[in-house]
């Protein structure tokens, strides 16, 4: 098993983190609609830790956007990159998630992250930071609203409301299910904030959260636990 290593030049400290989001942040595209929802493909990531171990795992899942179905997937697991950081975890996942990426055998299309895109105290969460990285369309679908607020939506499937960071709109509350609690839509790059609420609605024709990170949910944690099962290498 190959585990992916820190790159080189990675952040290490708060400060030097910080200051790659600030320096990122003013190249995400805020102005392109993204792909037609329900066509071509989307892929959702998502990452499973074992901080006992040090590793992460990172999948990613390609479906058609038209039936759900899967046409590829790949997986990589490497070290914990940076130490848990409210606000700065993209720098403890991204070096695994474009390892997994890369190992697709087909192009991703639009992704979907578990987690935040303009939806993150600095404007810039993980899906932001990816797309930005990669040049993809991104969006960003998180099962809670962080700091930010919101009033209820209507409790009909589709029905949405303003995600807020005072008078400032940073995102959606979304219902995907009658009567479910709401998912947390933003914009991650080259997508439209519209464009990233029906892309969110046409992943969750059952359940409140999107097939795509259903499936990199259950890829990432099997291959944490194949990854645990492996005896460490020489020196640790």
């Amino acid at each position: 098993m190959t585990i992916v290593g820190v790159p080189a030049g990675w952040p290490a400290t708060e400060e030097e983190a910080r200051t790659v989001q600030d320096e990122l942040r003013g190249r995400v595209v805020l102005d392109e609609p993204g792909p037609p929802p329900g066509t071509g493909l989307v892929t959702g990531v998502d990452v499973a830790y074992d901080d006992a171990l040090d590793l992460v795992a990172a999948a990613a899942v390609v479906l058609d956007a038209t039936t759900l179905d899967v046409v590829g997937e790949a997986t990589a697991v490497g070290r914990v990159s940076f130490p848990y950081v409210p606000g700065l975890l993209a720098f403890r996942e991204i070096p695994a998630v474009l390892a997994a990426l890369d190992r697709l055998p087909c192009p991703p299309g639009l992704v979907v992250c578990d987690g935040y895109g303009l939806a993150h105290p600095r404007r810039f969460g993980l899906a932001s930071h990816l797309g930005v990285l990669t040049g993809l369309p991104t969006i960003g679908v998180a099962k809670n609203p962080f700091t930010f607020t919101y009033d209820d939506p209507g409790p009909a499937r589709g029905g949405s409301a303003p995600l807020l960071a005072g008078a400032e709109e940073v995102g959606r509350a979304l219902r995907t299910r009658d009567g479910v609690k709401p998912v947390f839509v933003s914009v991650g790059h080259r997508v439209g904030l519209a464009g990233a609420v029906a892309h969110t609605l046409a992943l969750t024709p059952r359940f409140r959260l999107p097939e795509t990170t259903r499936r990199a949910d259950a890829l990432c944690r099997q291959a944490l636990r194949d990854a645990a099962s492996f005896p460490p290498p020489p020196g640790r």
